[in-house]
């Protein structure tokens, strides 16, 4: 899969601000600085469109990103990042509300991509996410981000351990956004999820 162009579209908060054309969705989850606005520039070859932030908790909505791809357009939707973020207790269960509210009821979704960090075991933060998932039957997949940070020898270790913290018998997808371990792989998994249609492409 090639991506032709990438955009972002618009940061939403609820349905009403969803996209209505019914392209594939793939949301990306995970802990605030996990490395979900790096994977994204990686995947869509951008340097800035998503932009990261030494702040956790900085992203405050469901932002939508239109990609055109050779195979055809979807959108990635990355959802706030959990754990870290510091703000209140009552700006945290509105978070939960509208990413769970999304992640459970929107029809265009194909696939929920959790990005853990490689280096260390899931926290209970990753684990409940990941069980919420599992409970509402969406597909997901697990990328251990941040490999270029592990000797590739221990790897298998730590993927392993993930595994196990989420009583998981998938293996995660190995990736780096640094080094762009993994690419081909994500991309692989992207488009065998986004089927090709003869429509227009996203404006």
């Amino acid at each position: 899969m090639q991506i032709k162009k990438a955009s972002f579209l618009r940061g939403a908060v609820g349905p009403s601000q969803y996209p209505d054309d019914g392209f594939p969705e793939i949301a990306l989850v995970g802990r605030s600085n996990v490395g979900k606005s790096s994977l994204i520039n990686r995947l869509i070859n951008r340097k800035n469109l998503a932009r990261t932030s030494a702040q956790p908790g900085k992203t405050q909505q469901l932002n939508y990103y239109a990609i055109q791809s050779d195979i055809a357009p979807f959108y990635l939707v990355d959802c706030p990042g959990y754990g870290y973020a510091r703000v209140s207790r009552t700006e945290k269960e509105k978070w939960q509300a509208f990413i769970e509210k999304y992640l459970a009821n929107r029809v265009p979704l194909v696939l929920v991509l959790q990005v853990i960090d490689i280096r260390h075991e899931p926290s209970k933060d990753d684990i409940a996410m990941f069980n919420w998932l599992m409970d509402q039957d969406l597909p997901v997949a697990v990328v251990a981000t941040k490999a270029d940070k592990v000797p590739k020898g221990k790897w298998q270790a730590h993927t392993s351990k993930i595994m196990r913290a989420l009583d998981s018998p998938k293996k995660p997808l190995i990736f780096s956004a640094e080094s762009g371990i993994g690419l081909d792989q994500l991309k692989d998994l992207i488009e065998e999820l986004v089927e090709p249609e003869e429509v227009e492409d996203i404006e």
